[in-house]
C-alpha cells in the first residue's frame, strides 16, 4: 500500500509516501532528514480529501530512503486509522478469490 502523506518535525515540513502501515506505526518513504527519537507529526492523505493526523516518534531511519515511525498518541487520529485499516482489510477479503 502506498499512501501520500505529509510529515513535520522540528521546523521541517516534508512530503512522503507511506509504504507500510499498521495501527502502531508506519514506514515513510521520503528524502527529508530526521533522527531516531525525534517527535514527528504525520498526516495521511486519503481519497476524497480526508486526512488522518497522527503523532509519533522516529524509531530508525534508512538513509536516502526514509524512516520508521511508532505512533505515540491514542486520540481521534488513531481511532480513524483503525477504522481505515479495517475498511481496507474488509475490501481485500471481499475481493479475494474463493478457495476451494
Amino acid at each position: 500500500m502506498n499512501l501520500p502523506a505529509r510529515w513535520e518535525a522540528a521546523s521541517r515540513n516534508e512530503r512522503g509516501t507511506i509504504s507500510d502501515i499498521s495501527v502502531t506505526g508506519c514506514f515513510m518513504l521520503t528524502g527529508g532528514e530526521t533522527m531516531p527519537g525525534e517527535a514527528v507529526h504525520v498526516a495521511l492523505e486519503l481519497p476524497k480529501d480526508r486526512i488522518i493526523e497522527l503523532r509519533g516518534e522516529v524509531v530508525y531511519l534508512t538513509e536516502e530512503i526514509g524512516f520508521a515511525v511508532r505512533f505515540t498518541s491514542e486520540d481521534a487520529g488513531r481511532t480513524q486509522l483503525v477504522k481505515f485499516l479495517n475498511l481496507i482489510i474488509s475490501k481485500r477479503r471481499a475481493s479475494a478469490p474463493a478457495e476451494g
